[in-house]
């Protein structure tokens, strides 16, 4: 402090022009350096740029869905009882009719079963007595036939050259021939219909024995899952029941997987649907397999659609490449379908590109010059977007800014000692301030 003292008693003993050149220099240092000791309010824009890079852009439309149950069917049953004997166990390959359970029905399933087993008699029955009918009349058909032939080729009903006689054709005797041959025909064609009829009622009548059957079969080929029961065990009935009746239905005892590929289920939106083809590539993946992703293929749009609350969707089945081992019905999935893929583009961050009155523009960065490009665009995903006209590979496009405004500004401020010494070239003139 006394040298501080000291050196303000040696300044004030000098002239008055001194002291005002001292004060003003220290105005003038102070002008110059201080707003970088205290740090400017607007600190000077800071861009993040992202390079023109030419490769592959690959267009998707993503969606969501479960695993659908269109590769296994379900092992049902009416009966009810103990559980007598199993055939089958889970992960083994059956085919089609092999017995997998037998049961020692209760009371109220045997009822049921001899009903069935009654009414499969009966249509087998109706549909041999038709079998048998058909014969009867394919032999009265083909005996009506032969004698309009011999009537109808003799020389009275049918000229030399082999014309038929129209004149003589319409004798009765002719006619009666012909009318034969025509109502056995007829009458045979009828007795097919019949035994397709009988077929009918006697197939549904083997579906219904099957249901209420002690043997329980497999409905189609593949391998067995979820089968949980095991001998002695009680098989409970499944019974609608109301007030006035108790009405029988089927209850799934196991499923069976075929070997067909998996399929998800997909709901796409009316904007997205218009995007998709049969045939186009999906990428999948699933909770159940964490870091992993599977190929499959669209083979089915539903281009009718489902209308609930108001919002449209459109059923698509997506079919896996292959089936993973894990992968079960109504699992969850996350589908990306690939819908464009273009090959050696140039391509920006969609955040780039920004359009105006007419124009679409980028603003490139050149030796730290901010640039306004016009641009031509075409196809565009999630994150990128094509340039076909406008950009060169590896330019750098202004993707953001940060640290101050979003612009750089150019400001010219006057000096407050611009009016000293203009005459005597001192400190007069414009300063720029760039901030």
């Amino acid at each position: 402090m006394k040298k501080v003292r000291e050196l303000l008693q040696k300044i004030f003993r000098v002239n008055l022009y001194f002291k005002l050149l001292f004060i003003l220099v220290i105005i003038i240092i102070g002008w110059k350096f201080l707003p970088g000791f205290l740090g400017n309010s607007e600190q000077k824009t800071q861009y993040q740029t992202s390079p023109v890079t030419r490769g592959t852009l690959i267009v998707t439309v993503s969606s969501s869905g479960q695993v659908s149950t269109g590769n296994s069917g379900n092992i049902n049953t009416q009966a009810s009882g103990v559980v007598k004997k199993m055939y089958a166990k889970n992960d083994q390959l059956v085919r089609s009719g092999d017995v997998l359970v037998e049961l020692d029905l209760d009371q109220p399933s045997q009822q049921k079963y001899l009903a069935a087993l009654s009414a499969y008699q009966t249509a087998k029955n109706n549909y041999e007595t038709a079998l048998a009918n058909q014969y009867t009349l394919q032999s009265q058909m083909f005996s009506a036939w032969k004698t309009y032939t011999d009537i109808a080729t003799n020389s009275t009903y049918q000229n030399p050259d082999g014309t038929p006689n129209l004149n003589s054709r319409v004798l009765t005797d002719f006619t009666i021939t012909q009318a034969d041959w025509l109502a056995a025909e007829a009458k045979y064609k009828i007795a097919q219909n019949i035994i397709a009829q009988s077929q009918t009622a006697l197939n549904s009548a083997w579906y219904s024995l099957q249901q209420t059957s002690p043997k329980i079969s497999a409905p189609i080929s593949g391998k067995v899952t979820g089968l949980s029961l095991q001998e002695q065990a009680v098989l409970a009935s499944a019974n609608n029941s109301s007030d006035t009746t108790s009405t029988a239905t089927s209850q799934k005892i196991a499923s069976i997987k075929t070997n067909a590929l998996p399929t998800v289920s997909l709901n796409l939106t009316e904007i997205d649907v218009t995007k998709v083809k049969i045939g186009n590539k999906v990428t999948l993946t699933f909770d159940a397999f964490p870091g992993k992703t599977f190929m499959g293929k669209v083979i089915s749009i539903d281009t009718v659609g489902t209308v609930s609350s108001g919002v449209t969707t459109y059923p698509t089945v997506v079919q896996l490449d292959t089936d993973p081992e894990g992968l079960y019905s109504n699992m969850s999935a996350q589908a990306n379908i690939i819908t464009q893929v273009k090959n050696n583009v140039l391509s920006v961050p969609q955040g780039s590109v920004k359009t105006g009155t007419n124009q679409t523009y980028v603003q490139v960065l050149k030796k730290g010059q901010v640039k306004k490009v016009d641009v031509k665009t075409g196809i565009s995903n999630s994150t990128q977007i094509e340039i076909t006209s406008g950009l060169t590979e590896n330019e750098e496009v202004i993707t953001g800014t940060s640290g101050g405004s979003s612009s750089t500004v150019n400001r010219e401020t006057s000096s407050p000692f611009s009016s000293f010494g203009r005459s005597g070239g001192g400190f007069g003139g414009a300063v720029r301030i760039n901030r």
